[in-house]
């Protein structure tokens, strides 16, 4: 059944790239049903005009929208079922079209679906769809993952950097409820909300044992200040309680504003009441609170856990439970989800959710809208936001930085030709003050350019990856000063250590063009435009230009541009921008010392 069902999704999806879908054809559920356009779907957000942009696909395991033509701010509304969808980016608007609904509470025919349908860009999931090694090699086309929501631990993040696939994830989409939730296991820890809730199912009426403790007055430690842990901060400040807090990347001076005192943790374990934590689960996170770290604490202190299992060492918090030494925990996330080992869950001072942090309305809505909005800016040029795998694409979408990343790709690609080699050390120094912050996506982009032409295709998200597998280490140094003329803009040198390879180029205007190659001085500015064709010659000896220019008429092709070098040693470089390249340079080989003809991306 299964089977069927993901071969009907590849052929529904080929039928679609067809044909444009109208708003007078209904679109039926396999029940039967009437598609009915979400409510968010406003007559006043709808746009009539077609699709004048690049189609881009997007497999998105969620409800969206129906066959209109929908504003930005209303598209994806929430992802709650599964569903393939097309996503076109008009002018001024974004087509989301459901193309399949599946059935599906394990994930196994989603991942079935997308196996079947290799025609995706982007890929949109929440944290119950594993996107594994096996998936992302089965979606050829596919360019980004979206995590509509924070963690991406269900994305295998390396094979995405490894096949160049962006990952993104909408970091803020989510804190709010997040943040709330924690709040509220808080005031359930102190009071004993569920279990008394519970008992009065039962038919009890128990009001001694469920005395509980006033929140004010008492010490709350925050562990991990950013969005989410600021957020229970300054709410639970509003019911008395003092708030300490460590985070090892915010400093105690903005920790201050939001009313938090940060100390070490040898100093927060024995001082707090209540332990909650807001930390992304890494090495140096997983275990953070164990048996060691519970021995100095406080007899009786509160833990909640609203963050990410394995962070608390679960059996130390129920040896901990079990001795009296925590008073009570509230966990909505465990290490293995859901848990099956049930002592914890089953103990009386234990509340549990079934991760429940992003679990609301206003959330599901926010992060839909938000990784929809990312990956429309994406595919329209307009910007990158959510990065967790490419920190320097997001520098590329910059008009500014756009013809640099060219450049230093078209570099790298030139060192590697006249060099003749991949391996090895390469230096990329930035002269000039508008690049002092430029090396953090130069170095990806030279790496491209060096790795270029090879089987797998190169981009920034897995150049540093794919570089140190191949032996090419590329590292970075700044100047702030630059030769003349280019102390202004600015110029970029890549050389090739222990050789004498070195080539250095700058932008002019919006073009990449090269100033130097191996010691030799160009005595105009050579723009680096695909085709292009290198080559050494004599200085005195005319015989190369003019066999190059037969053969370019031999080939119906024409010179577009000629540059050539200052003389090194009695030779010159030339560098010529054709219209295409040419098939058969037998003939010039024998007028030149070396000949090289380039394809730039």
């Amino acid at each position: 059944m299964a089977k069927t069902e993901a071969r009907a999704g590849a052929r529904l999806c080929r039928g679609l790239r067809d044909s444009e879908p109208r708003d007078s054809e209904p679109r039926s559920s396999p029940s039967g049903s009437r598609w009915v356009p979400p409510a968010h779907a406003t007559r006043e957000a709808v746009e009539r005009e077609p699709c004048r942009g690049p189609r881009v696909t997007v497999l998105c395991r969620g409800a969206v929208s129906g066959p209109l033509q929908i504003s930005p701010a209303a598209a994806l509304d929430r992802i709650s079922h599964p569903v393939l969808a097309a996503l076109d980016f008009p002018r001024s608007g974004v087509t989301v079209v459901p193309w399949l609904w599946l059935p599906c509470s394990t994930g196994c025919r989603w991942c079935q679906a997308v196996h079947s349908s290799r025609d995706c860009d982007g890929l949109i999931v929440r944290s119950a769809t594993k996107v594994t090694a096996e998936v992302l090699e089965a979606a050829e086309r596919l360019k980004v993952v979206g995590r509509a929501g924070t963690g991406v631990d269900n994305v295998d993040v390396e094979a995405a950097t490894r096949k160049g696939v962006l990952v993104m994830n909408t970091p803020t989409g989510n804190s709010l409820s997040a943040a709330e939730l924690t709040c509220g296991m808080i005031l359930c820890l102190a009071r004993q909300i569920p279990q008394a809730a519970a008992s009065m199912k039962e038919g009890k009426w128990d009001r001694k044992k469920y005395m509980g403790m006033e929140l004010n007055g008492k010490t709350l430690a925050v562990l991990g200040l950013g969005r989410i842990g600021r957020e229970v901060a300054t709410r639970m400040q509003a019911f008395g309680m003092k708030t300490i807090g460590y985070d090892p990347i915010i400093t105690p001076d903005v920790s201050a504003t939001f009313g938090v005192e940060q100390l070490p943790l040898e100093q927060i374990w024995p001082r707090c009441d209540f332990i909650t934590v807001h930390t992304p689960l890494l090495p140096s996170t997983t275990g953070l609170l164990n048996d060691s770290t519970f021995a100095k604490c406080r007899r009786g202190v509160q833990v909640v856990n609203c963050a990410r299992g394995g962070i608390v060492d679960e059996g130390a918090l129920l040896r901990a439970l079990q001795s009296g030494q925590c008073g009570g925990a509230a966990l909505d996330v465990f290490t293995q989800e859901p848990p099956k080992d049930r002592d914890l869950v089953n103990h009386p001072n234990v509340i549990s959710c079934p991760h429940l942090g992003a679990s609301t309305w206003e959330a599901q809505s926010r992060c839909g809208k938000e990784i929809a909005m990312q990956i429309v800016d994406m595919a329209t040029g307009k910007g990158l936001t959510g990065v967790v795998n490419g920190q320097a694409l997001s520098k590329a979408f910059a008009p500014q930085t756009k013809p640099w990343i060219a450049l230093a790709r078209a570099l790298g690609t030139v060192l590697r030709t006249v060099g003749k080699q991949v391996q090895g050390s390469v230096q990329v120094c930035t002269l000039g003050t508008p690049l002092k912050e430029a090396g953090s996506y130069l170095t990806p982009a030279v790496a491209a350019g060096m790795l270029a032409g090879g089987t797998q295709e190169v981009t920034l998200v897995n150049a540093t990856l794919l570089a140190q597998e191949a032996g090419l280490k590329v590292t970075t140094t700044h100047s702030d000063v630059a030769p003349e003329p280019d102390s202004s803009t600015g110029l970029v040198q890549v050389s090739l250590q222990g050789t004498p390879h070195q080539v250095t180029g700058t932008v002019q205007g919006s073009t990449p063009v090269l100033r130097q190659i191996n010691g030799a001085t160009c005595q105009q500015p050579a723009p680096l435009s695909s085709p292009l064709l290198l080559y050494r010659a004599k200085a005195s000896d005319p015989s190369a230009l003019a066999t190059l220019t037969g053969l370019l008429s031999k080939a119906g092709a024409q010179l577009l541009s000629y540059h050539s070098s200052s003389s090194v040693a009695g030779e010159q470089w030339s560098i010529v921008g054709l219209s295409a390249p040419l098939s058969n340079l037998s003939e010039l080989k024998p007028c030149v010392t070396e000949v090289f003809q380039l394809h730039l991306l």
